[in-house]
């Protein structure tokens, strides 16, 4: 199997740059998996989809600020991304120009107008691809939360603002410690999770940092080949009790689902049906072929060509399904991306 046949032409102009000026204004591509049929519509309206007693999975880790930008003793300017970090492994950065072990890097403090930082961190291993290990008296998440920006991903082309700091992070976020944001609830507001209830559907969390695989291209073609890095996750005892009890009640019918919200959530959800370990490190890779054990249903947004998460998409209802979807999304204007509109699969 190979990641260029999961392709498609993605027009720049159909990439959302910003968040919408508000949340949940996006619009809702329903594609309903089994007859390849599609609805317009918008995910304000998501709760006509949804059934009373239905189970929608929701992941509540919040988003570091974990860009940071250092200079060298010259001068010289250098970019880190803080990484989730796992056990007892020493803390990780990605980083952008060159640098060598040893290296001790100033923190700069954006706020101030000299732009000048009183902290440091130094490098203490260089690991390869652009990541490297790092020692500094100080914390450093507690350094990245001081002085660090939202990690926008790079295609959108920009540094983030003050309106990211909010919009790029869901409503419900919690338990810090992710490197990007769970993009498919970026959409959800507290109207429509509380009109959700109202309804009867059973709301309830689980855990998943997303973390260096979301930033890491697939770089080999055959599709096997590649290696999913791993990412800190826990599932709650409510939650495993709602999905035991809705799978169990709705053995042959379609009424009442397990719905993960993103691909965070149904990667996670898969692998405990895998693994049946409700905390650890979560390095599954789902592409086209894989039977799913608990997702009944998807929401997700649409995603980059060649990408991990389009190919868990294709897995879920068919790539051929999925790629008529997408064409129809790019020729009806859909936005794409992290800020861009969802889909619910079905």
């Amino acid at each position: 199997m190979l990641v260029s046949d999961y392709n498609y032409d993605l027009p720049e102009a159909r990439i959302a740059k910003y968040p919408p000026k508000e949340r949940g204004t996006t619009r809702l591509l329903v594609l309903h998996k089994d007859t390849g049929k599609l609805e317009d519509s918008y995910y304000r309206n998501l709760d006509d989809f949804l059934n009373p007693g239905d189970v929608l999975i929701l992941n509540d880790t919040r988003v570091m600020k974990s860009r940071l930008f250092c200079t060298l003793p010259d001068g010289r300017p250098r970019e880190l991304v803080v990484l989730e970090k796992h056990g007892t492994e020493k803390p990780r950065v990605m980083y952008r120009g060159k640098l060598h072990e040893g290296d001790v890097l100033n923190i700069l403090d954006r706020t101030k107008p000299n732009n000048r930082g009183e902290k440091n961190l130094t490098i203490s291993c260089i690991l390869g691809n652009g990541i490297a290990e790092v020692e500094s008296e100080y914390d450093l998440n507690a350094l990245a939360e001081e002085f660090g920006s939202v990690p926008l991903p790079p295609y959108l082309h920009r540094d983030a603002d003050e309106s990211d700091t909010k919009r790029y992070q869901t409503v419900w976020a919690k338990n810090m410690g992710s490197a990007a944001a769970p993009t498919a609830s970026l959409n959800m507001t507290e109207d429509l999770l509380h009109r959700l209830e109202q309804k009867g559907v059973i709301i309830r969390y689980l855990t998943l940092h997303v973390g260096l695989g979301t930033f890491l291209p697939i770089r080999s073609d055959k599709v096997e080949e590649h290696k999913m890095h791993s990412e800190w996750f826990h599932i709650p005892d409510d939650t495993i009790e709602a999905i035991t009890k809705v799978k169990a009640s709705a053995a042959g019918s379609v009424n009442k689902r397990v719905v993960a919200l993103g691909t965070t959530v149904a990667r996670t959800l898969e692998y405990y049906a895998k693994t049946g370990k409700t905390t650890g490190e979560d390095d599954i890779f789902i592409y086209p072929g894989y039977d799913f054990k608990l997702v009944d249903a998807l929401i997700t947004n649409f995603h980059a060509p060649k990408s991990t998460v389009l190919m868990l998409a294709a897995a879920f209802t068919g790539w051929d399904n999925l790629h008529n979807a997408y064409d129809h999304a790019v020729a009806t204007n859909y936005n794409f991306l992290s800020y861009g509109d969802s889909m619910f699969i079905c």
